[in-house]
């Protein structure tokens, strides 16, 4: 690995990076409620202001930007950056939205499935016929926290299904390249989960003692908890680290490769890109920096 080069350091608890062709990287500032593009000499310009939180994004088959919001956050500010301290007071409802990064309007698509109303979607990947999962974390107050789960839906806004529920907040998420397995990360179980998937929107579930379905892939020791993810060109998982921030890389067998320390205790993110993509996009979110960094393996490429 090579050294962290930073492009910014003035981003509102950026997460969601997307790597363009351009040079670029679009991230969701959270807690501006905004989604916003990073140029290559760090200039912030602001896309949309989709308001809420907005958390994880993918670039969908038309070109558009897909968005997880997860309704806002209380946020505490010190000297160390910022942090997110549960659900906001004003919560605006979770959703899923469309955003033209033209002109810069957004479309709320979703805000409830078959069985209620979405509580705070976080993460988004799309496979490749063009349909999209995504997770729900839950949103969690001072007393209560809601449960969470895994869903798929269409990108023109026409089916949405929930595919899994519940699971203890759900965070990121990621296909394996032959798209036969989705990979779950937990934030508060620090679990890595993966899931047989039968079709579109289908996820065949294990029998008990499974809690969820799924297959314990990895957890950590000490306190590092899962926040987002990435899938690599040789199908290992690559997941950022809170609190113990850093970035673990993860084999489908459950074998930890690599363990990277980075200095910022709200790791929340990465994304893969630059000509050859072995170009690593890292938010560093309490610090409010989108970091990059030369990968030793190149990141499998997205559908779109």
């Amino acid at each position: 690995m090579t050294q962290l080069h930073y492009l910014t350091d003035k981003l509102r608890f950026p997460e969601g990076p997307i790597a363009m062709a351009d040079g670029s990287v679009i991230v969701v500032e959270i807690e501006r409620g905004t989604l916003s593009r990073v140029s290559r000499d760090g200039e912030i310009g602001v896309i949309a202001s989709p308001g809420g939180g907005p958390n994880g994004a993918a670039i969908g088959p038309d070109g558009c930007c897909y968005v997880c919001n997860n309704g806002g956050f209380n946020w505490n500010e010190s000297q160390d950056g910022l942090r997110p301290t549960g659900k906001a007071d004003d919560h605006s409802g979770g959703r899923i939205e469309k955003i033209d990064l033209q002109t810069g309007e957004v479309t709320r698509l979703y805000d409830r499935a078959q069985n209620g109303p979405l509580s705070a979607p976080n993460d988004i990947v799309f496979d490749r016929t063009g349909g999209f999962w995504f997770t729900d974390t839950g949103a969690g107050g001072h007393r209560a926290i809601d449960r969470g789960g895994i869903y798929y839906g269409r990108p023109d806004g026409s089916a949405i299904t929930e595919a899994l529920f519940p699971m203890l907040q759900p965070n990121g998420i990621g296909l394996s390249p032959d798209e036969t397995e989705l990979y779950v990360a937990e934030t508060v179980t620090g679990r890595l989960w993966a899931f047989d998937i039968e079709s579109p929107g289908k996820i065949i579930r294990k029998p008990w003692p499974s809690p969820n379905g799924g297959r314990l892939v990895a957890s950590l020791p000490g306190y590092r908890l899962f926040d987002s993810l990435a899938i690599d060109a040789d199908g290992n998982i690559v997941v950022a680290t809170i609190y113990e921030g850093g970035i673990t890389v993860i084999s489908p067998a459950g074998e930890i490769l690599e363990d990277i320390p980075l200095p910022d205790r709200f790791v929340t993110n990465i994304c893969f890109g630059g000509p050859d993509n072995q170009t690593a996009y890292i938010t560093l979110s309490q610090s409010g920096r989108l970091a990059s960094m030369r990968w030793s393996v190149a990141g499998l490429r997205l559908n779109f």
